[in-house]
C-alpha cells in the first residue's frame, strides 16, 4: 500500500495538512473529534510526538485511530525519548499497522516539559533517523541485519526558516534533503518576504515545503513567542493588528490572519503548501481554511 500523502504531494496541488495533540490521559474523546472534523479537510493529520517534552499518548495510538476513522496519518517520531532499537521496532509495527507517513525530529529539550527529572536518550537526530528509515526500506537494520519484510515510508522532517543566523538550518536541510527526506514542514512563519527568500533557497533541492501556520489566538500569545519562542518572530504589524481588537474578538481575528497568510502563499506560489496547528483549537482550522477560500 503507497502513501496516499506522497501521492498529494507529487500532485502538484496545495497541500494542506494539520496536527491534533492527544491526550494526557486514556480519554480519547476529545481527540477523536478532532480527527473526524479534520479528516476530510486536509491531506494529512499529524499526530504530536510527547510535544513540548510533555508526556501524553502516543502518537503512533493517534495514528491508528486517524486509520480507524478513513484518515491519513503522518507519525511523528522525535530522538529524545527512545534509543536506535526502540525507533527501529516502533518504525517496523507502524508499517504494518498501514501508517506510511513519518515526520522525523530529534525532540525538545527535557528541561522545557513536565518531567524535568526524565532522562533524554538522543541517541542520535533526525537526520540519522531519517537515513535509518531509508536503510530500513532496502531490507537492513542498523546493526547490519537483514529484515523478515521492510518498509517504505513518506518521510519528512522540520526546518526553522526564521532562525537567526540561519545558516546552521541550511546546512541541516541540505543534510535532511541528502539523506533522504521527501517533505518539510516549517515552524511557524509570519514575515512573508523573509519566508519568499527561503523558498528561493529550498527550490534548488527536489523537496516539497509545507509552511507552518500557528494559529495566534491573542497578542499576548504573539507576544511570548516571539520573546521566548526560537525560531520564531510575529512581525509587530500582526501584534499590533491583535492588540487593535477587544479580546473577546482576538481569536477570530487570529482565524483571519492566518486565513490571509495560507491565501498569500498559494495565489503567490510562495511554496507546495500549508501545515496549519491550532495548538489546542484544532475545532477552528475549518475556519481558518474558510477564510482562506480553500
Amino acid at each position: 500500500m503507497v502513501s496516499r500523502f506522497r501521492e498529494v504531494l507529487n500532485s502538484g496541488k496545495f497541500v494542506i495538512t494539520s496536527e491534533v495533540a492527544p491526550p494526557k490521559g486514556t480519554n480519547l474523546e476529545k481527540m477523536l473529534h478532532h480527527i473526524e472534523l479534520l479528516k476530510d479537510k486536509v491531506d494529512a493529520i499529524n499526530v504530536t510526538d510527547h510535544q513540548s517534552s510533555v508526556m501524553r499518548f502516543p502518537s503512533i495510538g493517534g495514528c491508528l485511530a486517524i486509520k480507524e476513522q478513513g484518515g491519513e496519518p503522518v507519525l511523528q517520531m522525535t530522538c529524545r525519548d527512545r534509543n536506535r532499537l526502540a525507533l527501529q521496532a516502533e518504525l517496523l509495527l507502524a508499517y504494518t499497522r498501514g501508517i506510511r507517513n513519518v515526520l522525523c525530529l530529534t525532540g525538545d529539550a527535557i528541561p522545557v516539559g513536565d518531567h524535568k527529572e526524565a532522562k533524554g536518550v538522543f541517541d542520535f537526530d533526525s537526520v540519522q533517523l531519517l537515513r535509518v528509515i531509508r536503510l530500513m526500506e532496502s531490507g537492513q537494520d542498523m546493526g547490519g541485519n537483514n529484515l523478515d519484510g521492510n518498509v517504505e515510508f513518506c518521510a519528512g522532517a522540520i526546518v526553522t526558516p526564521e532562525a537567526r543566523p540561519i545558516e546552521p538550518q541550511l546546512i541541516k536541510f541540505e543534510k535532511k534533503v541528502e539523506v533522504g527526506a521527501e517533505f518539510f514542514q516549517t515552524q511557524a512563519i509570519y514575515d512573508l518576504e523573509n519566508f519568499s527568500k527561503f523558498m528561493e533557497y529550498a527550490r534548488q533541492f527536489p523537496v516539497k515545503v509545507l509552511a507552518g501556520i500557528v494559529l495566534l489566538s491573542s497578542a499576548r500569545m504573539a507576544k511570548y513567542m516571539t520573546e521566548n519562542v526560537p525560531g520564531i518572530f510575529v512581525p509587530q504589524e500582526l501584534i499590533d493588528e491583535l492588540t487593535g481588537v477587544p479580546k473577546e474578538e482576538m481569536l477570530a481575528k487570529g482565524i483571519e490572519i492566518a486565513g490571509r497568510m495560507i491565501a498569500a502563499l498559494k495565489r503567490d506560489l510562495i511554496c507546495d503548501g500549508v501545515h496549519i496547528m491550532a495548538i489546542g483549537r484544532e475545532e477552528v482550522v475549518p475556519d481558518i481554511l474558510a477564510a482562506a477560500g480553500l
